[in-house]
């Protein structure tokens, strides 16, 4: 991911940000020595926002789609209630496997039930799994599937209820898009803006991160 702001900035923000646990620490240095791609690990500063909006929101029923390794996951559960619930869909079977060892090892691991498969299956049977609408959403998956994932997960939510996305500056390609993705994330970004139901707020940290609350 390319820096959207002086990397030094960023580096200061990372500094004066309270740490995560160090079973967090260890997750994100085991995923950098063993699994590909780790750049998708959301990181400090995405996630300890996460666990401030949980422990704000304490939401009882939460999803999360793209779980990876698990950073955000245990980010999320470490700010939820003891009887929270936190659903998420994952498609790569050795991330599930990796990120379940932290899971068994963390006293927030019990909230969090792993569904492999992709999120679009699962979010059409989501409401038999759950005992009422969804309170909290974090979506960080397939970006051509974003404005999908949005308006699915928004019929799910009940008022109030929030969903945040990841990556939604997309390294600045949302400025002058060139690709499918690039279009999706444009057109999930203005429709966001544009809708009655909801309030928001785009946050420049790392990649972007838009805070929806649903309104009714």
């Amino acid at each position: 991911m390319e820096f959207l702001v002086n990397e030094a900035v960023d580096d200061y923000a990372f500094l004066n940000t309270g740490e995560e646990p160090a079973l967090l620490q260890e997750l994100i240095d085991g995923t950098n020595e063993n699994m590909g791609w780790p750049q998708k690990l959301s990181g400090r500063l995405v996630g300890r926002t996460l666990k401030m909006l949980a422990a704000i929101h304490q939401p009882k029923r939460a999803l999360e789609i793209g779980m990876f390794t698990g950073y955000s996951a245990l980010s999320i559960a470490e700010g939820m209630p003891e009887d929270g619930k936190l659903i998420c869909c994952e498609t790569n079977p050795r991330a599930i496997d990796y990120a379940k060892t932290f899971f068994d090892r963390s006293e927030h691991g019990h909230k969090i039930e792993v569904i492999f498969g992709r999120a679009l299956d699962t979010l059409e049977t989501l409401p038999e799994k759950l005992d009422g609408p969804l309170d909290f959403t974090f979506i960080d998956a397939d970006k051509r599937n974003y404005l999908n994932y949005y308006e699915q997960v928004k019929a799910l939510t009940r008022p109030g209820g929030l969903i945040i996305l990841d990556n939604v500056l997309w390294s600045g390609k949302v400025l002058q898009p060139e690709s499918e993705i690039d279009d999706t994330l444009v057109e999930t970004n203005r429709m966001i803006a544009a809708d009655p139901d909801v309030e928001n707020i785009f946050l420049t940290v790392r990649d972007g991160i838009n805070v929806v609350r649903k309104l009714r």
